[in-house]
């Protein structure tokens, strides 16, 4: 058997941008999630009691999902005209400046209703660059990569978003070692502040980064359509509602452990905040080191039997998931989230990139994958609003949102059932 070829000095750059952009550019969208669990309903919504303060906490975290697909149409418009590289290097500079933005907002009690709305605001322009920010980096990868081995190559995109997940927990986890006075004070804001100096690292990684061979050739040859999302919808409608309902399930999965599960370990069952934070630090780096090994089979086995398994899992495993949590017993915690993590999670979001990638043509590729994602992001998004108001309604049980967690696997299992698979499929047309 032959050995499989190194790859190029290219591809390597591709390969990293994607894989720091997008660790950099999630981290600030992450960071959002734990404070909101956190601190938020603590400093920005200080005039409801903390059960409610924490449901608008969570509800300005959803609204970041609400301008996702505008963000997606707006950007992927922009990566279908003018290029995936360029695009990417636009939404560094909005996430990242929004970001440190937040870690400079005054509070509740320094200005009033203006704080939140302020607050609202900045997740607005977090929302907006999020939303064009993996369909950019993952296209970039797939279209670089070799047919065969398209898979692998382009999970690194999606380990940079769990990379981002585990660095913006990690940060978290620092600045609760402050004393509660100090952390509520001004060690909150730190994780948002660093924000700033990252631009500069995930610019100087992407503007080493080749443009896609394939929006090259497009260039060369003016393929470059006027309206790409009208192109998309009209020329794969199908294509367009299988990614609209493809993300619902990791999306759910994902803010539910990361952010609503935070908050039901330390609010009902009394765990310490870096006990939780522990939690979803251990689920990050076990999806992280999952996921080539995810994405290098699905260049064996194919994109749909991965996508099908994981969503199964999920439906199967999220009553025993919320049981194992409910214990309060420090390592089940954990245990839960890594097996979730997994199993339910890393096959889909490791297959992710590759699968939007070969949804759509060449020409609206970045705009119907953004697009198409980002709406079913926002329909999710709200998970841990859901979660918390589901939990109220059982006296802060997680039953309700255990059976919402299958809801969403019900629904992503029909939209990959209905895909076809396409590891074959050829991305210069």
């Amino acid at each position: 058997m032959s050995a499989t070829p190194a790859p190029s000095p290219a591809l390597r750059r591709v390969v990293l941008g994607a894989l720091v952009g997008t660790a950099l550019e999630w981290y600030d969208f992450f960071i959002y999630g734990t404070a909101a669990a956190l601190v938020f309903n603590r400093l920005f919504f200080t005039d409801a009691d903390p059960a409610t303060g924490t449901i608008v906490a969570f509800a300005t975290f959803g609204v970041g999902f609400v301008v996702r697909p505008f963000g997606g149409v707006l950007f992927g418009h922009l990566g279908d005209r003018i290029g995936r590289r360029s695009t990417l290097i636009i939404t560094t500079v909005i996430m990242g400046v929004s970001t440190g933005l937040i870690g400079l907002l005054p509070t509740y009690p320094a200005i009033g209703v203006l704080a939140p709305v302020l607050l609202t605001l900045l997740r607005v322009c977090q929302g907006l660059g999020a939303g064009a920010e993996f369909g950019g980096a993952a296209t970039l990868l797939a279209e670089h990569a070799p047919p065969g081995r398209r898979g692998y190559y382009a999970s690194y995109a999606q380990t940079g978003v769990q990379i981002g997940l585990v660095l913006g927990t990690s940060a978290f986890l620092l600045v609760q070692l402050l004393p509660e006075e100090d952390f509520l004070a001004w060690g909150w804001r730190m994780p948002f502040l660093v924000s700033f100096a990252l631009i500069g690292v995930a610019l100087y990684v992407r503007l080493r980064v080749d443009e896609s061979p394939v929006f090259q050739e497009m260039a060369r040859t003016k393929e470059i359509v006027r309206l790409p999302i009208r192109d998309a919808l009209v020329r794969h409608p199908r294509n367009f509602l299988v990614g609209v309902g493809a993300h619902i399930c990791d999306t759910a999965v994902v803010y539910t452990l990361a952010t609503f599960s935070v908050a039901y370990a330390t609010g009902r069952l009394g765990l310490s905040s870096r006990t939780a934070l522990l939690g979803v630090i251990l689920f990050g780096l076990t999806v992280i080191v999952l996921q080539p090994v995810y994405g290098h089979l699905s260049d064996r086995v194919g994109r749909r039997p991965l996508n099908l398994f994981s969503v199964v899992f999920v439906a199967v495993y999220a009553y025993p998931y919320f049981l194992l949590v409910d214990t309060g017993v420090t390592w089940l915690v954990w245990l839960a989230m890594m097996i979730m993590g997994a199993f339910g999670f890393a096959p889909q979001v490791a297959v992710q990139p590759v699968f939007y990638a070969e949804l759509f043509g060449a020409r609206v590729r970045y705009t119907g994958f953004a697009a198409s994602r980002e709406l079913g992001a926002a329909l999710a998004g709200f998970s841990p609003l859901i979660g918390a108001a589901l939990a109220a309604r059982l006296g802060g049980a997680p039953w309700l949102v255990a059976a919402f967690l299958v809801g969403t696997a019900v629904i992503s299992f029909a939209a990959f059932h209905a895909s076809r698979e396409s590891k074959e499929t050829d991305l210069w047309t």
